[in-house]
């Protein structure tokens, strides 16, 4: 079996006749891409056996091969006992939920299943924390859900009472939480039937793929990300079949479509990353590759180089991924993500095996006509704004950390289908969009209690900007509690200070990075520390003065394992000296 196999469906693209300009009908000018002069442009000298794929098909799955072997680390030995893609494509999920999780923790093969295989899935085991209980991902390319999707999410959510909730993720995706093993087949069944899929969404699988929140309804989009991040999802999936061509992947990988001045996407930090730009009067995208997050190393993405129409976005995300599937190394999962093997071979050289995997094995050069304005004032998305289509607005709501019980995403449901047009959008800061409200019902959609009293579309300056990852409440890999202490702390330092513009603020539990901690302008990474008496407690990491935008860069470590019992006060003492805020006293002493 082949990815060539599939139908892929057909996005809209445009045209180069109607190719989107910026504000005032001009071409916008040369847009300063992240990373962009710290891409080297020649390729490095690198011997000719490296060059050959470590993989090969078997009976239509990838295969590490034997010579390849050696070394490898202990996911690679899973993935070569048992093909995880077998358990959707050749059903073993169906016998696997009729076993007792006894029965299935007596086998070390079965056992690997549920904390291993079952990422492929969208399945994972919250055995430290929810022993016999999973976490779901879903797919949900550009964040695009319906009132539909959301309520049946809800609906499992429900059944497993106050062990289910969902989150908003940082990726525009929706999890749920407290799913049980023997209702995965009729629950997978469910998402099929309202479109949805959770298929190769964790492990060493492409995430979901991420665009413009405001896509089709932003007056300055540069293009609608939808078509593209649909089609990219599709070939990923296999059309939610499973597409085993792309499964095998060394270590995860990110994937998004700008559409946007603002570069809500985050390019800088995926893996692949594409960048809207015109070449002799053609719409197509610049590419950024090797973006990422791991404990060990952080990296920006960077220019490869590279110009695609839009025709063929689907073709060179194959491309870039068989380069990385056949010659990405199977070791040290610290050093297996894409930028490590960009750095092996060399910008250039990771170019050359990206071209000889590309229909006809050509690829055009980078275009100098990126159509991203270099200077633009990000925009807030959250609150009431004019759409492209006169007589509509869109509404954003604050998600707090991005929590959501079931009750209140059927809630969003209903305002979808009684405001909107019965869809909503999710964004990469784990906020909900509410698009197609028609002017004339903006006043009662705000007078809702879910907008006066929980998802509020005006929030305060500091928790507007505040992102948590899912934190030791349920992550076994989290060192720390996020969630309710980010909420915490941050009422706590409102009452202390007050500022003039919003300041991002991340929690993420441990070094994985799943906050993205990096990229905010005060960033909180969980550790183990001891307190002033030598007792161990829970600490921090402080990062410092990361940017997103145009001018976007990756943050760093301000002060290291900070108990966070002590945060607040060093948390009011940034935010005075870095970003301007007066203490409350002071600022009620100016008023008098």
């Amino acid at each position: 079996m082949s990815s060539s196999s599939f139908r892929f469906l057909a996005p809209s693209v445009p045209s180069s006749s109607s190719m989107r300009r910026t504000r005032r009908g001009a071409r916008a000018p040369a847009a300063a891409t992240p990373s962009q002069a710290e891409a080297p442009s020649v390729a490095k000298e690198v011997d000719g056996s490296r060059l050959e794929p470590r993989v090969e098909e078997r009976e239509g799955y990838w295969v590490l091969k034997e010579k390849f072997r050696q070394g490898i680390n202990p996911q690679e030995k899973v993935k070569l006992e048992r093909e995880p893609m077998k358990l959707f494509m050749e059903g073993g999920i169906n016998e696997l939920a009729k076993t007792p999780l006894q029965e299935i923790e007596k086998s070390k093969l079965t056992k690997d299943d549920i904390d291993v295989r079952l990422k492929w899935l969208g399945l994972f085991h919250r055995r430290k924390h929810q022993y016999g209980r999973f976490m779901m991902r879903l797919k949900l390319p550009n964040g695009v859900t319906t009132s539909e999707q959301t309520r049946c999410l809800a609906s499992v959510i429900r059944k497993y009472g106050k062990e289910g909730c969902g989150d908003v993720t940082t990726r525009q995706n929706w999890q749920i939480r407290g799913v049980e093993l023997p209702d995965v087949p009729e629950i997978m069944e469910d998402l099929v039937r309202v479109g949805l899929t959770s298929l190769q969404s964790g492990m060493d699988n492409v995430r979901n793929p991420v665009g413009n929140p405001l896509a089709g309804i932003d007056p300055h989009e540069i293009v609608d990300t939808r078509p593209y991040t649909n089609l990219l999802s599709h070939f990923i999936t296999g059309n939610s079949g499973g597409n085993p061509a792309v499964t095998n992947l060394p270590r995860k990988w990110n994937v998004c479509v700008v559409g946007s001045h603002d570069l809500f996407e985050h390019p800088h930090i995926n893996d692949l990353a594409y960048m809207p730009a015109t070449k002799d009067g053609r719409f197509g995208f610049n590419l950024l590759v090797g973006g990422f997050f791991s404990p060990k190393r952080c990296a920006e993405a960077v220019p490869l180089d590279a110009w695609v129409p839009a025709d063929d976005v689907v073709p060179v995300c194959k491309a870039v991924l068989e380069a990385y599937r056949d010659l990405g190394t199977r070791g040290n999962r610290q050093k297996t993500r894409m930028m490590w093997l960009i750095d092996e071979l060399g910008v250039e050289g990771f170019r050359a095996e990206v071209v000889k995997r590309m229909p006809g094995q050509e690829l055009e050069r980078s275009s100098e006509e990126d159509l991203v304005q270099k200077q633009w004032e990000r925009r807030d998305y959250l609150g009431v704004h004019p759409q492209k289509q006169e007589g509509f607005s869109f509404v954003g709501l604050h998600v707090p950390v991005g929590r959501v019980q079931g009750e209140e995403m059927d809630e969003l449901a209903r305002l979808a289908d009684e405001y909107g047009s019965g869809e909503l959008r999710l964004t990469v800061e784990q906020n909900v969009v509410i698009p197609n409200v028609e002017n004339s019902k903006l006043e009662a959609l705000l007078k809702e209690p879910l907008l006066r009293n929980r998802f509020s579309p005006e929030p305060s300056l500091l928790m507007k900007g505040l992102v948590a990852c899912t934190g030791n409440q349920f992550c076994g890999q989290a060192i720390i509690e996020t969630k309710a202490r980010a909420l915490k702390v941050t009422e706590e330092v409102e009452r202390r200070v007050a500022v003039t513009r919003p300041v991002r603020m991340h929690w993420t539990g441990c070094p994985n990075s799943c906050g993205q901690v990096q990229v905010a302008d005060i960033g909180f990474m969980g550790c183990m520390t001891r307190d002033e008496n030598g007792k161990a407690c829970e600490g921090v990491d402080v990062f410092l003065g990361g940017r997103i935008g145009s001018d976007s860069h990756l943050g760093d470590v301000y002060k290291k394992s900070v108990p966070c019992k002590d945060l607040v006060p060093l948390v009011v003492d940034i935010l005075i000296n870095h970003f301007g805020a007066v203490p409350r006293d002071r600022e009620e002493e100016g008023e008098d």
